[in-house]
């Protein structure tokens, strides 16, 4: 757990505030923010880079909370978006247009003309389609597009193969070895200026070999690219620093952020650059847990069922992925309490609705609260109403002190803006009548 959840006169706590106060208050399944978490990460990244010249842009994706989102920005981070609403959202929760960078492979037209016209500090482009389609759009509002390029360094990120980015058969960035002509492009179309190189390899990666290999292959390139008179003056390193979800140390260990660092510092040692980074789950994860109610406790063949009333709606990361949350009571179990294995699971009608299998768990009965924890990352942004479930509230601690940062939405509000067509705007039986 971070900081920001410990337990407290045998409850556990965000900050200095019971959860189970905020359960009574919201309901369950409920996400809830510890402020202090969040502020700690960015604070720590900065440190870590002291010295340096560092633009540090959260990726909007991984939580789009506009408190969370301004929560970082009161520390000086930026935003990195993949979308114009992405785009929305950072400029209401208060990001500086000169923070804020436009990652994604699919940008359309319109969204280019949203992000040129709010100013922004940069356009990481992935194709050449995308970078002619820009300098068209740019030259035609005799504006100018700083431009980096994705470039894939056909580097595997040693994590999960659905959130890997960089090797040469995924969808992102330009091929290495294409790399300089596409620059010779870029530097000769109107509305566009060359300002950087963009890497990006995946997300969750927690060893620094992955990085290394990327990050000389990008400033190999800088090399040729300078040579050829290319002036690169901006290194965008992207994200991709993983975070420790297992409590066993051996099975999942952290990520030594000052070692992350010193490797960049060693690397770009006399090139003159300036650094651009796009942490999102890094900066969010801990700072965030699912709080939930036990609904029943089944009894099984093998080992109980514990059903919750969070489900593969609230938090999709298992199912997609098989991911692993650690889980929690609330109620802090006595010190010696024995475990014993047991499944917990949604009320999805989906066999994917798993949160975990034969997970060694304290007692838990119906009514207890739970949390499944490191949920501040692809959370609550990949939820939906499946199910016509309601979907679950947000809430943001800070200190002793909290606010509902999203209603909880019930179900009747989701479909408020279906309507019927006109020859089904009466009731079956009175349709069937008159025919």
């Amino acid at each position: 757990m971070s900081g920001g959840f410990t337990y407290r006169d045998g409850q556990l706590c965000a900050e200095a505030v019971p959860l189970g106060e905020i359960a009574a208050a919201v309901g369950t399944p409920a996400y809830v923010y510890a402020s202090v978490s969040l502020r700690c990460q960015v604070r720590r990244f900065f440190a870590a880079f002291a010295g340096q010249r560092v633009l540090l842009c959260y990726a909007v994706k991984a939580n789009a909370n506009l408190a969370v989102i301004r929560t970082l920005a009161d520390e000086g981070a930026g935003a990195d978006i993949v979308s114009a609403g992405e785009l929305q959202r950072a400029l209401a929760a208060g990001v500086p247009p000169q923070r804020i960078v436009f990652s994604g492979v699919g940008k359309s037209r319109d969204e280019m003309i949203a992000a040129l016209d709010a100013r922004i500090a940069q356009f990481n482009v992935e194709s050449v389609p995308e970078l002619i389609l820009l300098s068209e759009v740019a030259a035609a509002r005799k504006l100018i597009a700083p431009v980096a390029l994705r470039i894939n360094p056909d580097v595997a990120a040693a994590s999960h193969d659905k959130i890997s980015t960089g090797r040469r058969h995924d969808k992102f960035g330009i091929a290495y070895d294409q790399a300089p002509a596409v620059y010779d492009l870029a530097r000769r179309l109107a509305g566009i200026e060359v300002v950087g190189l963009h890497l990006h390899i995946g997300s969750q990666i927690l060893s620094l070999a992955p990085f290394e290999a990327a990050f000389r292959r990008g400033i190999e390139l800088i090399g040729q690219l300078r040579g050829a008179g290319i002036a690169i003056r901006r290194l965008d390193l992207g994200g991709g620093l993983g975070v420790r979800y297992r409590p066993e140390p051996d099975l999942e260990p952290e990520l030594d952020l000052n070692a992350y660092a010193a490797l960049v510092r060693d690397l770009t040692a006399g090139q003159g650059l300036e650094l651009v980074f796009e942490p999102g789950r890094y900066l969010v994860a801990d700072g965030g847990v699912l709080l939930t109610r036990v609904l029943y406790v089944k009894p099984g063949a093998e080992r109980p069922c514990v059903v919750l009333d969070a489900g593969m709606n609230n938090l999709l990361r298992p199912a997609l992925y098989g991911a692993y949350h650690a889980i929690l009571p609330v109620a802090e179990p006595a010190a010696g309490a024995a475990l014993a294995a047991a499944d917990v699971v949604g009320p999805i009608c989906e066999s994917t609705d798993i949160f975990a299998r034969r997970r060694d768990l304290p007692p838990l009965a119906a009514e207890d609260l739970v949390v499944l924890t490191s949920a501040g990352a692809y959370g609550a942004v990949m939820a939906s109403d499946y199910n016509s479930r309601p979907v679950a509230a947000e809430v943001l601690v800070d200190g002793a002190r909290y606010a509902v940062v999203k209603p909880r939405i019930e179900p009747a509000m989701r479909f408020a803006d279906e309507s019927l067509p006109p020859w089904l705007a009466s009731p079956a039986r009175e349709r069937g009548a008159a025919g």
